[in-house]
């Protein structure tokens, strides 16, 4: 403010209107709406996949769990003794963090953090899907 304004200030004349803003609500990450996406600031999201040998592995795959990072296992080439304890124990890990577990195939299973949604609903995504595919050739795809 310059001394011109500070006169005008003082005769009660006022060169600048002042606007009022009204205040937006801020939402916290915890409260997201059904048509809200809460997007993590800056943080890379990552997909451990693994094929363990022994059980002593299982450790760090917990740890990447806590670190909510999620852990694809694939089983094939592993004892089926050894695989049952390192299931056993992630299982266990999984569900203290408040996480969840699917198994994809006969041997491949995906243990997600409590911050991933794993949904089973693929045959009705896929029937979705296959409504919207357009016709080739007289037929679908």
């Amino acid at each position: 403010m310059g001394v011109i304004d500070g006169v005008w200030k003082w005769f009660g004349v006022q060169t600048e209107v002042e606007e009022e803003y009204p205040q937006i609500p801020v939402l916290s990450e915890n409260k997201v709406g059904p048509n809200i996406v809460s997007i993590n600031s800056g943080k890379n999201l990552k997909v451990i996949v693994c094929e363990p040998e022994r059980f002593e592995e299982a450790q760090a795959l917990v740890d990447h769990l806590k670190n909510r990072k999620q852990v694809i296992l694939n089983f094939e080439a592993t004892p089926p003794e050894v695989s049952q304890k390192i299931i056993d124990f992630i299982s266990g890990a999984v569900y203290s963090l408040d996480g969840q577990s699917q198994q994809l195939g006969k041997n491949i299973f995906l243990f997600a953090p409590s911050s991933v949604e794993i949904t089973t609903e693929h045959k009705t995504l896929m029937r979705k899907h296959d409504q919207k595919r357009p016709e080739t050739f007289g037929g679908k795809w």
